[in-house]
């Protein structure tokens, strides 16, 4: 959920400022329902983010003494500066409704998402050092950091940046698409909007549903075209940033991106699709169906000749470089002496690699079919179109998630990547990296119970953002509602049902609406 936190942001903070410049009611309703969306995710983002600092703890140790120098730095950044901004700003802004200054209250978003983003900054800073090791040296077997600017300006770190923000752009804007195109076919199917004979939306609106009137309408069209075409400048933005990222993986793990192309031999051609046996370890097991020439060298070194190393190649230069077995080393507990698996899982690299590119180019047709579909102010009447919009959120999700398993496990067996330009040693097999008093039982109840607990703030977040989502714009705002109050005398704050059998939903409130809106 922390690339929609990373996405929403920056949208929300130009709804805002379009308030501010205009004093439209239009945008105030846009930031104040996709804020609460906002605030909701964060919460549970810091409640998942404090986790992980009891697993370095308890189940890493040998792996934080090894990179505790180096990888604590952008860590500790991340929680006294930009986290510690990021919650004081973002607590202004929740509670700055009506007390701030309007330009203040701006200033306070806006504040808060640039400190999220230097939060997002320093963590994959910390994750790409793993990727490609500089600015260290090693000594007494531990990487001890010499040059932080090397390490901040990290030229994975950098790529990976770039590619992650875009990517959060492209998640936060597939929500916004799927949830507006909810509310604009809940209208149509309510009888609230019609459409005339040239299939334009006649605007409606329904006075005993709390914020269901003609604006209501224009919010949900207005997010809808906002955020398809941030979907199509993100997906611009993730394809340019992607190859980047790519031809340095091919520099600096040339194994990981042979195992994501299922490439076995040396060659220029890139495999759209292959088959092999699930789980098997043996590169010749993978059988490429389909392929095309010359777009493997482009994507590794930028021109449709060059051939590019496979499996086969590379792995007598890994053991060459770092070993056959692993180090008969009380660390390594009882993998010490095993043989070294270089190859990582394949399936999951490969499937990995094609499952992020699909589904994020899927999710940037739907916003592209989105906008295609309300050009004339509405959507289709058909249920099934409405719960494939809704169903395409998960796309741009699936996909972020994809991309993050392909590169952690792609780097498998190395918890910390060695660097192949330099820094002889500074590199750490994931056997060596976990605690030595914890064993493997141990490891995997810790694994089961966090899965839980993820899983139990997964439903948790799930089940508010659908509260609040079926709410509507009301749900964030309850002055409409009292609104509503003034104009219906028989108002008593609980539901009804109304002379077609429809259920209204007068909220109860409270007599502060910041208080409302931050609760």
């Amino acid at each position: 959920m922390v690339p929609l936190t990373l996405g929403l942001g920056p949208i929300l903070v130009f709804m805002q400022w379009r308030w501010l410049r205009t004093g439209n009611e239009l945008f105030l309703r846009m930031t104040k329902f996709w804020g609460k969306i906002y605030v909701i995710n964060f919460i549970m983002g810091v409640a998942t983010g404090l986790v992980q600092e009891f697993q370095f703890g308890l189940a890493w140790s040998e792996y934080s003494r090894f990179v505790g120098d180096v990888f604590g730095a952008p860590l500790a950044m991340e929680g006294l500066l930009a986290f510690f901004f990021e919650s004081i700003y973002l607590g202004m802004w929740i509670f700055g409704w009506k007390r701030l200054n309007k330009h203040v209250h701006l200033y306070a978003l806006a504040s808060a998402v640039v400190a999220s983003m230097l939060s997002a900054f320093f963590i994959i800073v910390a994750n790409s050092w793993m990727q490609h090791p500089v600015g260290v040296e090693l000594i007494d077997g531990r990487a001890v950091m010499n040059d932080v600017w090397a390490v901040l300006t990290n030229n994975t770190a950098l790529a990976a940046y770039a590619h992650a923000i875009f990517g959060a752009l492209s998640v936060a804007a597939g929500v916004i698409v799927g949830v507006s195109f909810y509310h604009l076919w809940r209208r149509r199917h309510d009888g609230i909007d019609t459409v005339d004979a040239q299939g334009r939306v006649v605007v409606g609106e329904a006075p005993e549903i709390a914020g269901r009137d003609k604006l209501d309408h224009r919010v949900w069209l207005k997010s809808l075209r906002i955020a398809g075409v941030v979907s199509i400048a993100a997906f611009i933005g993730l394809v340019g940033t992607g190859d980047g990222l790519g031809k340095l993986m091919y520099e600096q793990q040339p194994l990981k991106m042979a195992s994501a192309e299922g490439a076995c031999h040396t060659g220029t051609s890139f495999s759209v699709l292959s088959v092999g046996s699930l789980g098997s370890k043996d590169c010749e097991d993978i059988v490429p169906i389909l392929e095309i020439p010359g777009v493997l060298s482009f994507l590794a070194k930028g021109d449709f000749t060059t051939d590019v190393p496979g499996i086969n190649e590379l792995l007598p230069v890994y053991e060459e470089l770092y070993g056959t077995n692993l180090p008969d080393d009380p660390m390594y507990g009882d993998r010490a002496g095993e043989e070294i698996e270089y190859l990582p899982i394949v399936e999951v690299t490969y499937w990995g690699f094609r499952i992020m590119i699909g589904f994020g180019g899927v999710a940037t047709f739907a916003a592209v079919l989105a906008l295609w579909l309300t050009r004339k102010g509405t959507v289709p009447k058909s249920k099934l179109l409405m719960q494939a919009a809704v169903a395409s959120i998960a796309l741009s999700f699936i996909a972020n998630s994809s991309g993050w398993v392909f590169t952690e496990m792609g780097r498998q067996p190395f918890v910390v990547v060695p660097n192949p330009e330099a820094l002889d040693g500074v590199f750490m097999f994931t056997a060596a990296a976990i605690s030595p008093g914890v064993s493997t039982g141990e490891l995997l109840f810790s694994l089961i119970s966090f899965t839980v607990l993820y899983g139990v703030l997964l439903l948790v977040e799930l089940f508010l953002m659908r509260n609040y989502v079926r709410g509507g714009v009301a749900s964030a705002m309850p002055e409409l509602a009292h609104r509503d109050d003034d104009t219906d005398e028989d108002a008593s704050g609980e539901d009804s049902t109304d002379e077609t059998g429809r259920t209204k939903t007068a909220r109860k409130t409270s007599e502060d609406d910041v208080l409302d809106f931050a609760f």
